[in-house]
């Protein structure tokens, strides 16, 4: 079997202007790194939109008729400090999330055994009911609870490396005994969130804090002592990562130390507990990474290793 690696060109009309970090240069930098030779091999589709309903598990009420309401006809609107949408704001955030369901249902089907989305906007600060951090809708929760409600996989974690803590990932899951969140991130940073403390309802959340100037090794070690005996615990039944790659060493936007190869580390020690706990269902999606070349060489590190790995 192989990898699935799911885009859309819609991803490139989600404008943020012309000084924003979260720019259509991302998604075209993310394009040519996959375009090259060595990922030949790779499955490719476009993105569906998804519907209603699935956004509706992670954004319940009317999150997403109001967020689809406020897409101007023309220009861009801030809806934070932060978070800017266009004219095609809401047809990439439909697909973003769409990337996700598509990829679930055809690692559930055993289609293909891993999928990569590189998708626009990202989505792990969007809470239940508020879109923040450059974030519309909370692409990995709709993935994951599409894999609950279609495929009856009840156990659900999302592994999150990005340099900033997933809050609105955390939010969604706290109250649910059936979901596992994990984090490795720069603390204390944006969003505020991330403490050790913070648990979730049932135990089920593991936060490894970062301080600004952290290199490999307390990365690895982060991952290996705290997250990885806590996953396996936890016997998901479907294993998620949100991919960010800020914490990559020449990111503009923080101040870890990461390389490439500690991402493909990551990738691989995930990979290895998902291989014993849940068949290798593994299901990757793009969210933060500012330095357009360090997220080309990121990528590239990630989605080798998800194709690689036995």
């Amino acid at each position: 079997m192989s990898t699935l690696y799911i885009t859309h060109e819609s991803f490139e009309q989600h404008d943020t202007g012309p000084y924003h970090p979260e720019s259509p240069d991302r998604i075209r930098s993310v394009a040519r790194a996959l375009d090259q030779s060595v990922f030949s091999s790779l499955l490719r589709e476009e993105a569906p939109r998804a519907s209603a309903e699935a956004i509706a598990r992670a954004h319940p009420g009317a999150y997403l008729e109001s967020l689809l309401a406020a897409i101007p006809e023309d220009g861009l609107r801030n809806i934070d400090a932060d978070t800017v949408i266009s004219p095609g704001s809401g047809e990439a955030m439909l697909r973003a999330a769409g990337a996700m369901v598509r990829a679930v249902d055809a690692v559930a089907a055993k289609e293909v055994e891993r999928a990569f989305c590189a998708v626009r906007p990202p989505g792990h600060h969007a809470e239940s009911l508020r879109p923040m951090g450059f974030c519309l809708v909370n692409n990995v929760a709709v993935g994951a609870f599409h894999a609950r409600a279609a495929h009856k996989l009840e156990r659900v974690a999302v592994i999150d490396f990005d340099v900033h803590h997933g809050n609105g990932t955390q939010e969604i899951f706290w109250n649910d005994s059936k979901a596992f969140y994990a984090s490795t991130h720069q603390y204390p940073f944006y969003p505020g969130t991330g403490g050790r403390n913070e648990r979730g309802a049932h135990n089920n959340v593991v936060n490894v804090p970062l301080a600004a100037g952290s290199g490999p090794a307390a990365f690895r070690t982060g991952i290996s002592d705290e997250i990885l005996p806590a996953l396996s615990e936890f016997k998901p039944d479907f294993i998620f990562i949100s991919a960010g790659f800020d914490a990559h060493k020449d990111d503009p936007l923080a101040q870890l130390r990461l390389t490439e190869t500690d991402f493909a580390w990551a990738t691989a020690a995930i990979m290895d507990v998902a291989k014993k706990v849940c068949g290798g269902r593994v299901v990757s999606v793009l969210e933060g990474g500012y330095n357009l070349d360090a997220l080309a060489d990121c990528v590239t590190a990630h989605v080798e290793t998800l194709s690689s790995r036995p």
